[in-house]
């Protein structure tokens, strides 16, 4: 160590004890990086959180702020966030545009002699300030996670039809449509989902459903570039889907300046409807691998959800847990055991040889491709995810459950918060809507053959189902064999007596 060195650390002590107190704190912040200055009067305000924001009125602050400096956002060619970085920073360049510049969002909050000035007003000026540039780095965030490889990845995955798809004929021409029906719900959840990161009870609703609405709207389009795909091109799923993923993604570069300017995005409003409540206030940035998974699995859930909808495939149960209530019993390798109730997942395979014996009525056993999940390519969708949202799924809208729904449901979880879809993973409700019949009802009831009303896999396992088996209901029983694709399909009901099954 260098002599001038050594004596001026050794003097730090005496100094300390000889000037005035506010000058020894200015030595206290001597270390290892030198001397830090110290911070102007908005250092009080550091450590915001959505809950400052409310309690502080920060809402009804901004527009009160926005109306009386109206025409400072519309003659300013930088708009909203120019008129705000030039009031609150002295800085009229502060346009939060993404344009490629890497500072046009940046602030020193502590050097700033424009904020510092501020009295009483430094709170909201610094609270507001963070929302913008946190929401510009939400923006930002959400492009640069679906500029990376690993959505094709995980979606690209090697003949989904050969694998999730079982019939012996292809049925319907539209499987890849109806997966692209719901992959702007898909995209709305995951956009809200990067949005709430580190946000707790008590995010902004409203803003929550903006994030949800503006991205449902920036898919559209990009969907309907693939409305006219068939299953043929399923095996390139994972390809067309990433497509649509990343080409919504990248619009967000609009809809981020649209809102730094003033303007109303997509009429989901103006910025003031995104970080409404506070939501970004705190907003620790997008974490994209946990982005990525989310939208990855949900995407995935749907697509599976999408093959098997066209197949004998189907959820059965609502008897105890554990079974053995005189209507047989389920798969247990397929199951969940659910407030109470057991329930299971059944795929019914046709006989695809010719025979006379009993296999002429086929059997039931595991989807295909069931197998294959929670694991390897698809370790993020298990076969439990399956059954919770099919569940979740029919006891809001019975079997039609359709986009419709799951855009309205999912608006409606981020906006009332009773939900939140993105961490919920597949399981949320109408990423998979198999077709479910509660047998529950039919404990005890007396149905010819009740006993086989369950039965495990096998090549010589057949349920009969005579009666109402559905919730005892022949209305609801013909709908799930409907919704079930078993319209005329004569095993289920081929040791049953005449005119007891109900379809």
């Amino acid at each position: 160590m260098r002599a001038s060195t050594f004596l001026a650390a050794s003097m730090i002590p005496l100094l300390t004890s000889a000037l005035p107190a506010v000058d020894v704190e200015v030595i206290r912040e001597v270390d290892h990086r030198g001397i830090h200055p110290r911070c102007g009067p908005v250092s009080a305000y550091y450590g915001q959180t959505s809950s400052d924001w409310a309690s502080n009125n920060l809402d009804s602050w901004l527009n009160d702020w926005w109306s009386s400096h109206q025409a400072n956002i519309t003659a300013g060619g930088s708009g909203f966030a120019g008129a705000w970085g030039l009031w609150a920073l002295g800085n009229p360049d502060w346009t939060c545009r993404d344009d490629g510049s890497d500072s046009n969002c940046d602030f020193d909050p502590c050097d700033n002699r424009v904020l510092n000035d501020k009295g009483d007003e430094i709170r909201q000026a610094y609270y507001v300030l963070e929302s913008i540039t946190r929401l510009h780095s939400y923006f930002t965030g959400l492009s640069e996670a679906f500029e990376v490889s690993a959505i094709f990845a995980a979606l690209s995955k090697d003949s989904w039809a050969k694998t999730f798809y079982k019939d012996k004929d292809v049925k319907s021409a539209n499987i890849l449509k109806e997966i692209l029906n719901a992959v702007g719900a898909v995209i709305g959840i995951g956009s809200a989902f990067a949005g709430l990161a580190g946000a707790g009870v008590g995010a902004a609703g409203g803003a929550l459903s903006a994030l949800f609405t503006g991205a449902v709207g920036a898919a559209t389009p990009l969907i309907g570039q693939h409305q006219d795909d068939t299953f043929q091109k399923s095996a390139d799923l994972g390809g067309i889907l990433g497509k649509v993923v990343i080409g919504a993604m990248k619009s967000f570069t609009s809809a981020n300046n649209i809102l730094m300017s003033g303007g109303n995005y997509d009429d989901t409003g103006d910025i003031r409807a995104y970080i409404n409540g506070g939501l970004f206030v705190n907003f620790p940035g997008v974490d994209k691998n946990a982005l990525i998974d989310a939208m990855s699995n949900l995407l995935i859930g749907q697509a599976i959800n999408a093959l098997w909808r066209t197949q004998k495939v189907f959820i059965m149960g609502g008897g105890a847990c554990g079974d053995n209530q005189g209507i047989g019993s389920g798969p247990q390798a397929a199951s969940i055991c659910r407030d109470g109730k057991a329930w299971y997942l059944y795929f019914w395979q046709e006989n695809d040889v010719v025979s006379t014996t009993s296999h002429q009525w086929g059997w039931v056993n595991l989807p295909p491709g069931a197998d294959q999940l929670g694991q390897g390519d698809y370790l993020g969708v298990t076969v439990q995810d399956v059954i919770n949202s099919s569940l979740d799924s029919y006891n809001v809208a019975g079997y039609s459950y359709n986009a419709d729904t799951a855009a309205q449901r999912a608006k409606s979880a981020l906006q009332d918060q009773w939900a939140n879809p993105g961490s919920q993973g597949p399981s949320w409700e109408g990423t998979f809507t198999i077709p479910v019949c509660d047998v529950g009802a039919a404990v005890g009831a007396g149905f010819p053959n009740g006993e086989f009303i369950l039965q495990d896999y096998g090549h010589d396992s057949r349920p009969v189902w005579c009666g109402p088996i559905c919730g005892n209901s022949a209305d609801q029983t013909k709908a799930f064999i409907a919704a079930a694709q078993m319209e005329n399909f004569q095993s289920p009901k081929h040791l049953c007596p005449d005119g007891s099954a109900p379809y």
